[in-house]
């Protein structure tokens, strides 16, 4: 059992880093090739309604790869497969209903999702979505064929599926220079990340058809009868996963709607995002992953104690290492934007945009995952009911946030608020946003028994959030002085070495503070 778990680790650890690569390299070779202008931005726009099913219903752990997982496993091959193949033939049949429906009304969605994008941009995107909407049925069935080669202990593709799309973007771009270098004018046309998007959605579903053909997943015959309870199951289990993960998205809508009134602000959101969500999925899964089994078993045998020091415990390392990250981010912001993003298109106004975006989102990093490590902790302890509820007023406080940070915009009287943030008013309504429901959520655990001690943690914020100040202030004046030459291998020296030193100093004077306790943490 242990060498099995060990085999497994290492093999979705290997393809999940190779996926990583490739998005890492697809997101420099759009950055060269676009830049912040109207296509990228316009491509944006047109890849929410199919990223979200891509990624969010129907990527790996979305609501159909857990549904299929948990009623697939324990059947025989002959039973999965042809639980399967309904649930697929359904799903698909539905979904492709949706795309016909997407297809014919793509203008009126995105001046629905973007009203005030450019008549340009709008058409751009109205395009682009018309070529995506293939991808609304293939997102079905790839979703349950993740779930079907996991539930068969078939992890490796699963993990590097992302890849291929990556690849297939990076080959559409490289091509494209190579055949119109002569005319520089033409070398990136509007359809291209679209074209690309749809192709690799297209090689992932033939690559994951074999793959469940090779297992035996595939099966068509005549009885459809059976099996009824298993397919009713999987259904149960898809809906309700579906509005949750659906009301995520919604904040994505309201963000994306607003930000179209400042013109590159959807290309700066996507490549800040893509800078800040590595590093947070790592902390994500090394912090909260390991946590969740422990309070589940701590919960299951009423340990409230035990669970109690986990916990906290588990904040004071969450607050420990993102605010670090928060510190890194503000200081070597220019740093890390011009070696990653500036080339080709990516111009200094790029630079600009796109490193005010990261220092913003930088700001509710702690939140973030704070947020995240609550939610989870909920969950866990099985009473997810609160952050269910606060999810839908967070969307509404997102709204709100969102349009006053914005200069509260009315279409009679011009803007009502003096507070004019841009897009970066955008990214700061969602960290107030996830600090109002850190609040709710941390002050609620009482109900359930579980006594967090509130003042003791807000006096360690306020502590390390100090010790990052003076570290970040130590940090930028050095790199102020030093910063003369403009290289990648100087920007990756003086973040190299940067890392190092903010490390050492941010280490030795959260220590002295007496904030930096690792040896709870270990025993976690």
């Amino acid at each position: 059992m242990n060498s099995y778990f060990k085999n497994n680790i290492v093999s979705i650890s290997f393809a999940t880093s190779l996926s990583k690569v490739a998005g890492f390299t697809r997101q420099i070779f759009i950055a060269a090739a676009f830049g912040i202008g109207i296509t990228y931005d316009a491509y944006n726009y047109a890849y929410i309604i199919p990223g979200f099913l891509l990624i969010i219903i129907g990527g790996i752990n979305g609501p159909l790869h857990n549904a299929v997982v948990a009623v697939i496993t324990p059947l025989k091959r002959r039973e999965g497969a042809l639980v399967l193949t309904k649930v697929s033939i359904k799903l698909t049949l539905l979904f492709f209903i949706l795309g016909v429906i997407v297809y014919f009304n793509s203008g009126f969605l995105i001046n629905l999702i973007a009203p005030n994008l450019s008549d340009e941009a709008k058409s751009i995107a109205s395009d682009q979505l018309r070529i995506l909407t293939p991808c609304i049925p293939l997102s079905a069935f790839m979703g349950l064929s993740f779930g079907a080669l996991n539930s068969r202990n078939k992890f490796f593709i699963s993990s590097i599926s992302p890849a291929i799309t990556s690849l297939t973007t990076i080959l559409f771009i490289s091509a494209s220079w190579i055949i119109n270098h002569p005319n520089t004018n033409y070398l990136f046309y509007s359809g291209l990340l679209a074209k690309a998007t749809l192709t690799g959605t297209c090689i992932q579903f033939a690559v994951q058809c074999w793959e469940i053909h090779k297992i035996g997943l595939f099966r068509f015959n005549s009885a459809w009868h059976l099996f009824k309870n298993e397919e009713k199951r999987i259904f149960k289990l898809i809906a309700p996963a579906s509005i949750s993960s659906g009301l995520g998205q919604i904040n994505v809508f309201i963000d994306m709607f607003f930000a179209s009134s400042f013109q590159g602000a959807a290309s700066g959101l996507a490549y800040g995002n893509f800078l800040i969500q590595a590093p947070l999925g790592v902390l994500s899964n090394a912090l909260i992953l390991p946590l969740l089994p422990k309070f589940s078993k701590l919960n299951r045998n009423q340990e409230n104690r035990n669970l109690e020091k986990s916990l906290i415990s588990g904040i004071e390392y969450c607050f420990l290492t993102t605010i670090f990250l928060t510190g890194f981010f503000i200081t070597f912001n220019n740093q890390i934007v011009q070696f990653v993003f500036q080339r080709g298109a990516f111009n200094s106004e790029a630079v600009f945009l796109v490193k005010n975006i990261l220092i913003a989102y930088a700001v509710g990093i702690p939140f973030y995952l704070y947020r995240d490590l609550l939610v989870r902790t909920y969950y866990a302890i099985e009473n997810p009911k609160l952050p269910f509820q606060l999810s839908f007023a967070g969307i509404i406080l997102n709204v709100f946030f969102d349009w006053f940070l914005v200069g509260a915009p009315t279409i009679n009287f011009g803007n009502l608020s003096p507070y004019n943030f841009g897009v970066i008013g955008i990214i700061l309504s969602s960290g107030i946003v996830n600090l109002i429901i850190c609040i709710f959520l941390t002050t609620n655990f009482n109900t359930y028994g579980i006594n967090i001690p509130k003042n003791i943690l807000l006096k360690k914020f306020v502590l390390i959030s100090l010790a990052c100040t003076i570290t970040s202030t130590t940090c930028y004046s050095i790199i102020k002085d030093i910063n003369g030459l403009s290289s990648n291998i100087w920007e990756l020296f003086i973040l190299v070495i940067g890392f190092l030193v903010f490390l050492i100093i941010y280490f030795s004077i959260t220590k002295l503070f007496g904030v930096n306790k690792l040896n709870p943490l270990i025993k976690i």
